[in-house]
């Protein structure tokens, strides 16, 4: 079996190296079944600007998601879908946190549920976001979480 970082599933798990301008170095794991919306919001997050380093790397399910952290990569932020197959957001992140990844997580959804978001954070989820993702949401996300 090929590690994470080789597999071409779907085509969503490319890794993407950008120059940024202010920070230091920033690394998100992008979560989603889509290889558009991977790829858009790879392009959406290397915009920002936000690291003068910016590494991102995507997964199209929840497994490959810890196959990466299994297999020794961390993140500062994993960008999650919370509606993924093999395995959902909610059970991603409480798996995440068994294995020791201290990475803040964002669960993305099109749900407007209160339960469905209470289940999540319950599960440890970083922040809840509803879609559509906006380079506007993505940026006030990025810069909230560098200050905390």
């Amino acid at each position: 079996m090929a590690s994470p970082s080789t597999r071409s599933h779907h085509g969503c798990d490319k890794d993407s190296d950008h120059s940024g301008s202010k920070r230091g170095k920033l690394s998100v794991l992008i979560v989603d079944e889509n290889v558009l919306v991977c790829r858009v919001q790879q392009m959406l997050v290397s915009k920002l600007k936000v690291a003068k380093e910016l590494l991102t790397k995507t997964a199209p399910d929840g497994k490959e998601a810890l196959d990466f952290h299994v297999s020794g990569s961390s993140f500062d932020i994993i960008r999650l879908e919370m509606d993924l197959p093999i395995m959902d957001g909610p059970e991603v992140t409480k798996k995440r946190q068994a294995i020791g990844v201290k990475s803040i997580v964002v669960g993305v959804t099109s749900r407007d549920s209160r339960g469905d978001k209470e289940a999540s954070m319950a599960a440890g989820l970083s922040v809840w976001l509803e879609k559509p993702l906006t380079a506007h949401k993505l940026k006030s996300l990025v810069e909230a979480l560098e200050k905390k």
